[in-house]
């Protein structure tokens, strides 16, 4: 066989097998990146459900139905994050049903992951925002004395990303007044009733600070 032609079959063999290599590994990435779509459909599908369970513990009165919806709220959630486990979401709607089960501390850890990152990369910013007030809720409920500062930061936070959450304004004003800082909860309040004329804690808020606010 002459030297040239050697080399030609050599290079063709080399081709090929580069091309094979190529076609496999591309392959392998595809059936990855289906498999990971298919997870997220399927996360998604357990959020939206967990999504409407949650919504009927809170519609409902009998406090027994509504543990039952927030039980299964759960689970949903639950297998949302064990699809998708960076998906701050899943962990904000987990917080959410826990709450209503009045399981606050364990309520309060999910939302710490949901804030965390890489989870809160994935919350817009009224999300992130809906996040950081529910939290600083919670912090005050499980102890408002020892994380009442903290609950601060949250809600200084939550309002600098989204001035016109008058819930935020208010729950602001409240741990102000709570720290004895008068003029800064009376400042709350009144950007609070700015964003929402009707908002009733933020009158009673002027209220007990004495402020001749209309």
């Amino acid at each position: 066989m002459a030297p040239e032609v050697f080399v030609q079959l050599a290079f063709l063999i080399l081709t090929l097998g580069l091309f094979f290599a190529v076609l496999k590994l591309s392959k392998q990435a595809l059936n990855k990146v289906r498999t990971k779509n298919r997870g997220t459909l399927q996360s998604n599908r357990h959020f939206v459900h967990g999504s409407h369970l949650l919504a009927r513990a809170r519609s409902t009165a009998h406090r027994d139905q509504s543990l039952v919806h927030a039980k299964n709220a759960l689970a949903e959630a639950e297998k949302a994050i064990s699809l998708s486990p960076r998906d701050s979401a899943s962990h904000f709607l987990k917080a959410l049903a826990l709450d209503l089960m009045d399981r606050k501390t364990s309520a309060l850890r999910s939302l710490d992951v949901a804030l965390s990152i890489p989870c809160v990369k994935s919350l817009s910013e009224r999300e992130r925002g809906d996040a950081l007030v529910k939290r600083a809720e919670l912090k005050v409920a499980v102890n408002r004395r020892r994380r009442i500062d903290s609950a601060v930061e949250d809600l200084v936070e939550a309002v600098s990303r989204t001035e016109s959450n008058s819930k935020a304004l208010c729950l602001l004003g409240q741990c102000y007044e709570w720290k004895g800082l008068r003029e800064e909860a009376r400042e709350a309040f009144e950007k609070a009733l700015t964003v929402e004329p009707g908002s009733l804690v933020a009158r009673e808020g002027l209220d007990r600070l004495g402020s001749c606010s209309s």
